[in-house]
């Protein structure tokens, strides 16, 4: 089987805390369904960041996907309202931003 070759255009950014009584819970839930989930949807994770000082989410996760249309398809669909709406629940300070591609760390 080939690799999958995609044109990044887009890339979600999710950022948030991890709620501390949640970290096995989250870790468990991002691995094997909310990952797993998006890539099947046609977003797929490029980086993990962890801010170790300063007051900014601990966590970043990044997403990119190859058109603005299936990034929107993605996000209005009921299925990734119910991911999401889970992710959540293990998180505080969520946000989550949709900007265009470009090579290197976007905030």
């Amino acid at each position: 089987m080939l690799p999958l070759r995609i044109i990044p255009r887009y890339r979600l950014l999710l950022q948030y805390d991890i709620r501390p009584e949640f970290y096995d819970t989250y870790y468990e839930y991002v691995i094997k369904e909310f990952v797993p989930a998006l890539q099947s949807m046609g977003l797929y994770m490029v980086a993990v960041w962890h801010t170790a000082f300063g007051d900014y989410p601990v966590r970043q996760v990044e997403f990119i996907g190859e058109s603005l249309e299936a990034v929107s398809e993605v996000l209005h669909s009921d299925r990734w309202q119910t991911l999401e709406s889970r992710l959540t629940s293990y998180t505080q300070r969520y946000r989550r931003k949709l900007v265009r591609y470009r090579a290197g760390f976007q905030f």
